[in-house]
């Protein structure tokens, strides 16, 4: 299961408020977590348009690649 921005972003301002992170600054977590989310959507958008025709195909590849439970 791969984690997303949103989920690493929350866990690294989980440790950041207990004096636990790498950084140093709650915004640099912020420009990490957008990169990510970017790299995330891109790599999201190539597998749709390379191998998932329908929208039910594309959902279903997100919660598989992310285990969530979204509908």
């Amino acid at each position: 299961m791969k984690q997303t921005a949103v989920e690493w972003q929350h866990i690294e301002l989980s440790k950041f408020l207990y004096g636990k992170s790498e950084f140093t600054d709650a915004n640099d977590i912020l420009i990490k977590a957008k990169k990510m989310e970017k790299k995330q959507m891109i790599d999201f958008a190539f597998a749709f348009s390379k191998d998932y025709t329908t929208a039910k195909e594309m959902r279903d590849y997100y919660k598989e690649t992310f285990n969530t439970n979204e509908k």
